[in-house]
């Protein structure tokens, strides 16, 4: 069992607890709410509920359980491995790959795969469920992403994606033509007023987004962009390019429902990722070549312009 503590400044002042410790940890935050749940997550050494809005000079006490025996299998599951040493892990994930396991899919994902690969050698830090996982990609994104094998990894790792240090760029084919050539859109991520499946640019209550796009070719009623993230919120360049009107092609949430394009899923791919080694220091970059159903998309738009 490992105890963590934090005393909060005036940077925290306000926070829910949940959401204080998630930023405070690098942890999911599900995961600090199960926390909570059990009593495990005091302030000033009283339990509090998930919604306790904390205050500066707090002291917020965490006892972490020791990562349980193996209760998520280790299965057999080719990957594509971009780069490998004893502390990272970088895939280029297959479209239709679900991360880690839940309610649905508890075989096939991406975390069941790792646990083969490294033979369970992977940061325990955000428990059994999610080993390694230091940031996610939807099932129906493909590419480049980063999983840590040692918890001091992960929260090098973590602590760079917070600082938005960690650099990551992806390809999306979008409808509309965007006669800007590059643009920025900053416009705060929450759940959906309406559709609780769905997140959206909403007034109140939402996180911080900025996105970055850069037309990479027009292909008169469809648009190939470039799209660089300063935050990393779910759903994030799907909901941003839906709100200025150019929503990703195929996207099952917030495009159109008449698309026909040969591809399952969105056309969105994580094509770039730029971070500085958690262990060595050394800058690192990779890069995941557009897979032949972004291609076949492509080519499908560039067809469509006769």
């Amino acid at each position: 069992m490992e105890t963590r503590a934090v005393t909060l400044t005036a940077a925290e002042e306000g926070l829910r607890l949940d959401a204080c410790l998630a930023r405070q940890l690098s942890l999911s935050r599900a995961f600090v709410q199960t926390l909570i749940r059990e009593g495990r997550a005091t302030v000033g050494g009283k339990a509090v509920k998930a919604n306790y809005r904390v205050s500066a000079g707090e002291l917020l006490t965490v006892l972490l359980p020791e990562a349980a025996a193996e209760t998520t299998a280790a299965e057999d599951i080719p990957l594509q491995i971009v780069y490998e040493d004893s502390d990272i892990i970088v895939i280029d994930k297959a479209r239709g790959m679900v991360v880690h396991p839940a309610a649905g899919n508890r075989h096939g994902t991406l975390v069941n795969a790792l646990l083969h690969h490294c033979h369970g050698e992977l940061s325990g830090i955000n428990g059994v469920i999610r080993p390694g996982i230091v940031h996610r990609l939807d099932k129906d994104t493909s590419g480049i992403m980063v999983a840590a094998k040692t918890d001091a990894a992960h929260r090098g790792l973590a602590a760079q994606i917070k600082a938005h240090t960690a650099r990551r760029s992806y390809w999306a084919l979008v409808h509309g033509n965007i006669v800007e050539t590059k643009g920025v859109i900053d416009g705060a991520i929450g759940r959906h007023p309406k559709d609780r499946i769905k997140m959206a640019v909403v007034a109140k209550n939402g996180r911080e987004a900025v996105t970055h796009f850069t037309v990479q070719r027009r292909y008169g009623e469809y648009t190939w962009v470039e799209c660089r993230l300063e935050t990393g919120r779910t759903h994030q360049i799907r909901v941003h390019m839906a709100y200025i009107g150019h929503p990703v092609v195929n996207d099952p949430l917030y495009g159109y429902k008449k698309d026909a394009f040969p591809i399952v899923g969105q056309a969105l791919h994580s094509h770039t990722l730029d971070l500085v080694h958690p262990v060595t220091g050394q800058a690192m970059h990779f890069e995941a070549p557009a897979p032949a159903d972004f291609l076949a998309c492509l080519a499908a738009a560039a067809g469509s312009e006769g």
